[in-house]
């Protein structure tokens, strides 16, 4: 995976792997230094909060937690914020990661909750080791399942969920959004194989149920998420050969 402007850029199967913790080290921190003071919420259950991150020239990013019905909260890619933002939504039980350079605040996260850390198996760059892994097809806590994604690195994850009446999709480094405009693509040279990338939106439009898209860099999408997609594929002048929406 090349290294690039979002956060250093980044299956089969369906049985977590437990891994050994090991002594936390908290020296080597990738989490910007930007702090948020309180999430909002996207649809019923999903909450949202964003940082300028000072790693990536100040440009956004953004974060999510997923309230179960029993109240139980896994925070999805988590960014700083003021820990009592967060506890007020619930109990918080877990700690999911769409790729190894979005582990963020995952890891003070991890201690200073004591809730554990899914990471993609294979996931590159890790600075301490995930308490489980997950591949394709995975229900993770919460509810979440796993939908492998590759294009910026291998081991990247579109992860979704379905909150009655919305079914809500977390885009990690496939696509961008600034404002409220399209969604763009990420330059290629920032991607290990770009053409992956676009068959891997092409992908998400094909097998899973999209209405709401939650994106790693961006504001969320609330209605009519999969259009927003198509579109990002029609026009895309970077890869015009990339597989067009069916």
């Amino acid at each position: 995976m090349r290294r690039g402007p979002l956060e250093g850029l980044a299956g089969s199967g369906a049985r977590a792997r437990v891994i050994p913790a090991p002594v936390p080290n908290f020296v080597r921190m990738s989490e910007p230094k930007a702090q948020a003071k309180k999430t909002v919420e996207v649809v019923p259950g999903v909450h949202h909060w964003t940082v300028k991150d000072d790693r990536i020239g100040g440009s956004r990013s953004d974060a999510y937690a997923v309230v179960d019905d029993d109240g139980t909260v896994t925070l999805i890619d988590p960014l700083p914020i003021d820990e009592k933002a967060l506890r007020e939504l619930g109990n918080l039980e877990a700690i999911v990661i769409t790729a190894g350079n979005h582990q963020r605040s995952a890891w003070r996260m991890r201690k200073a909750f004591g809730i554990p850390v899914w990471a993609p198996e294979g996931a590159q760059g890790l600075e301490e080791k995930p308490d489980f892994e997950y591949v394709a097809g995975h229900t993770l806590p919460g509810g979440i399942n796993t939908f492998q994604t590759p294009g910026p690195t291998e081991s990247m994850y579109t992860l979704w969920l379905q909150k009655s009446p919305h079914a809500v999709v977390f885009i990690s480094d496939l696509l961008s959004r600034e404002g409220k405009g399209t969604p763009k693509f990420v330059p290629g040279e920032y991607q290990d194989e770009p053409m992956r990338t676009r068959a891997s939106i092409q992908r998400i439009l094909d097998h899973l149920p999209i209405q709401t898209i939650c994106f790693a860099h961006g504001a969320p999408i609330v209605t009519d998420g999969a259009s927003a997609l198509r579109k990002a594929l029609d026009q895309d002048d970077e890869y015009p050969s990339a597989p067009a929406p069916a």
